[in-house]
């Protein structure tokens, strides 16, 4: 099964990130196809992304991420700045989360050892706290997306309570992902 590990945002974080989405579309033009908008029900601030792992594997996760939330104390994340992945040309837009945030990375790096320890491959990347708006699927819309980004650099969206961590299944369907939740644990 697919899974990944976040910390889950709160309900008026989500309807803002929706109405900042609708507020963006209606001012790019570009053609319903080139951009892939993400529900704001899925939005959340993924911490690990371990992609297929075996079934039997899920409880190992699962008490790994325990763990480390019990060694973590809880957060608070601003959620501000529009910006994008992919260079000149936008291939993810998203709006940035706890980006200086000593705690957040903290827990990040500490995932990312103790999943290390148990066989699973370090990100290569340094980690970015972002939460997705949109992938986008052409580049002449990237562009537009990417330029667009210029605007809104000082913009600030609220802040969130970082208090747990969640471990979730993710199932790929042709109408967008379905995630499950296998457990949440509290940070101290």
């Amino acid at each position: 099964m697919r899974v990944f590990i976040a910390v889950d945002i709160d309900e008026k974080i989500r309807k803002a990130l929706g109405d900042l989405q609708q507020k963006l579309q209606s001012k790019v033009d570009i053609k319903k196809g080139d951009v892939k908008w993400v529900n704001p029900e899925n939005i959340h601030l993924t911490l690990k992304f371990l992609g297929e792992i075996k079934d039997e594997k899920v409880v190992e996760v699962c008490n790994i991420v325990k763990e480390v939330a019990g060694r973590h104390k809880r957060f608070e994340l601003d959620i501000q700045t529009v910006g994008h992945f992919g260079g000149r040309s936008a291939r993810v837009l998203w709006v940035g989360a706890g980006q200086d945030c000593e705690n957040l990375l903290q827990l990040q790096n500490s995932l990312e050892q103790q999943l290390a320890l148990a066989g699973w491959p370090k990100e290569t990347r340094k980690f970015s706290g972002h939460l997705t708006l949109c992938r986008v699927r052409n580049s002449k819309a990237g562009l537009k997306l990417a330029q667009m980004t210029e605007n809104y650099k000082d913009f600030k969206l609220g802040t969130i309570l970082g208090d747990s961590v969640s471990v979730y299944q993710s199932q790929l369907t042709p109408k967008g992902p379905i995630y499950t939740l296998l457990g949440n644990y509290k940070l101290q």
